[in-house]
């Protein structure tokens, strides 16, 4: 299946089904731990992107590496708040830039955050992007055992109760349809992206 996804198209199928062939390659498991880590505190793409495909390629182990995702997108969690406690002056202000992410955006979440800590747990839900929600939470002084509760609660809902339940149920159609409409679940993919950025600023005024 995989090879006749990569004959059928260009370059975004050929990456497809590399992804399904290495989804339990020896690395595979050290690549979405690294991609979660890394998301919840710097980089802009959410590990979907990579547990999905794993989960559809595997869905025996949908639970174990939507949990696996979990786990480390918690602990990468950990470093996006330390960045907003600790060295929001430094690396906070550089990265946000970098991620061309108004201040006022952050500084109205990390006003909610004060306020209203559960926010954490709710806005993990959204396409908003999660480094944002952590980075934000450490500037707002969030107190860090309220910070990893909601932080669990909402990754675990995400990846597991969301991600992980739809592909054990739904694994072989979704797989069709993505492998019949790749490029159209690229976009929309793409666009969630984007709609994370807007829906960031939407709530923060």
């Amino acid at each position: 299946m995989q090879d006749a996804v990569a004959v059928r198209g260009g370059p975004l199928r050929r990456l497809y089904a590399w992804m399904l062939r290495n989804a339990e390659g020896r690395h595979a498991w050290a690549a979405l731990a690294a991609f979660a880590f890394a998301e919840a505190s710097f980089f802009p793409i959410p590990p979907d992107v990579m547990l999905v495909p794993m989960m559809l390629a595997d869905r025996k182990r949908a639970f174990a590496l939507a949990a696996w995702c979990t786990l480390w997108s918690v602990i990468g969690g950990m470093l996006g708040y330390a960045i907003g406690a600790l060295f929001w002056q430094t690396a906070g202000v550089w990265l946000i830039g970098v991620l061309h992410i108004p201040l006022a955006t952050v500084e109205a979440l990390r006003a909610k955050y004060a306020a209203h800590a559960y926010l954490i747990a709710v806005q993990g839900l959204t396409p908003i992007p999660y480094k944002l929600v952590t980075i934000s939470a450490g500037l707002a002084n969030v107190p860090f055992a309220e910070f990893m509760l909601f932080s669990a609660v909402t990754r675990s809902l995400r990846f597991i109760v969301l991600e992980g339940v739809l592909v054990r149920l739904f694994g072989a159609q979704a797989r069709t349809f993505i492998e019949k409409r790749l490029e159209l679940v690229f976009v929309v993919f793409l666009v969630m992206i984007v709609v994370g950025f807007l829906i960031a600023r939407y709530v923060a005024t």
